[in-house]
């Protein structure tokens, strides 16, 4: 690296000034300093809860920022979306330690993004590669930077990062001029279904309101965050975020946060929080206290859909994984990973899974396209 640039480490994000670091988070909600640095101070990303940030920070011999890339180690697999807990059993099965690990990553956000923050390719290529060295001087096992962009993408794959595929699936506003002009391009039986679906809540007395910036008070929010933790509870697991970190983004940033409230009898009964960027809003959480057949569906699917056509947003991303959303006329998206492991042996084993693994997504992508929910024509 050049004599006139500097690398380091910063144990913390609020350790960078907000404005000299949203200068490169290239407008996305996720890897701009108050989503990421409300995560921390709400303690949700802790080093008592296995993420210690190891930010790396690029910068000239004049203190001028130029580049940063969001890092932890991690000392289990929690909270990123991509899977490799078989790779930790393979380690395991040869009496060799996986944890603690490196990863580059938004915590608990499945959302393809920037990772490599600059406004200069070289200077991404910099971090792709300077992280590498990090990880060797810290020795741990492997480093993975999830969820990149196409452009980042192909720099960590330049840099010899090994890339793994997987598939979401996300709503194209196609120049939409209503909901109905949406589900005219359906197929009749997608069609029938979702018009059966709405029908069945709306007959269950259900009605919804769109809730934004300043429409959102705290007690409204305190009642997504109730169905928030009850949908982890069901599932007897813990919640990742708290209450602090949601009342705290919603005052830094309340028009980034889209509330869908469902409503029975007067009395709030489910609700969906959806985080707004430029051109997209992002479906994140959910939770309801009563069930309600297709309930879930129309909170999280249609509402939102709904409110992409109203306000002319270009795109909808569903959150990770679920066959069930392409029904809805959400289609399969190609998401990456990219992935360096420090014993060649495992790496050469994991390289080949990889080239099988990405057969099949194709295979499966193939497949989904076969089963679109709209319309043929021509």
């Amino acid at each position: 690296m050049s004599q006139k640039l500097q690398i380091s480490i910063l144990d913390s994000p609020s350790d960078l000034k907000a404005d000299t670091w949203q200068s490169f988070c290239q407008k996305n909600p996720f890897t701009g300093p108050d989503f990421l640095q409300t995560l921390h101070s709400s303690t949700c990303v802790a080093p008592e809860y296995g993420w210690h940030a190891r930010y790396l920070y690029l910068q000239d011999e004049h203190q001028t920022p130029l580049g940063l890339m969001p890092l932890y180690v991690k000392t289990h697999s929690r909270g990123e979306f991509v899977f490799d807990m078989a790779w930790a059993n393979a380690f395991e099965r040869h009496g060799l330690a996986y944890y603690p690990k490196l990863v580059c990553s938004i915590p608990f956000t499945p959302v393809t993004g920037p990772r490599l923050l600059s406004n200069n390719q070289q200077h991404k290529r910099i971090l792709a590669e300077q992280a590498i060295e990090v990880a060797k001087k810290m020795g741990v096992s492997s480093l993975h930077v999830l969820f990149p962009n196409h452009e980042d993408l192909n720099i960590l794959r330049e840099c010899g990062y090994m890339i793994r595929e997987d598939v979401q699936f996300h709503w194209e506003n196609r120049g939409y001029e209503s909901f109905e002009d949406f589900l005219k391009q359906l197929n009749y039986d997608k069609r029938k279904k979702i018009r059966q679906d709405r029908k069945k809540v709306l007959a269950a007395g259900v009605s919804f309101r769109h809730l934004r910036g300043s429409d959102i008070s705290p007690e409204t929010l305190d009642f997504f965050i109730s169905c928030y933790q009850n949908t982890y509870y069901e599932r007897g697991r813990a919640p990742y975020l708290n209450r602090e970190f949601f009342h705290s983004y919603l005052q830094k940033c309340p028009d980034n946060i889209l509330l869908i409230l469902a409503i029975k009898n007067g009395q709030s009964v489910a609700c969906a929080l959806n985080i707004i960027g430029d051109e997209t809003v992002y479906g994140r959480y959910w939770g309801a206290h009563e069930f309600i057949p297709g309930l879930h569906f129309e909170t999280c699917y249609m509402q939102s859909i709904e409110f992409c056509i109203e306000h002319e947003f270009r795109y909808f991303e569903g959150g990770a994984q679920g066959e069930h959303k392409l029904a809805r006329g959400l289609l399969p998206v190609t998401t990456y990973s990219a992935h360096w492991i420090a014993r060649q042996d495992f790496a050469a084993a994991i390289e080949a899974f990889l080239d099988v693994e990405s057969r099949q997504v194709g295979k499966y992508v193939d497949m989904l396209a076969t089963h679109s929910p709209f319309r043929q024509t021509g």
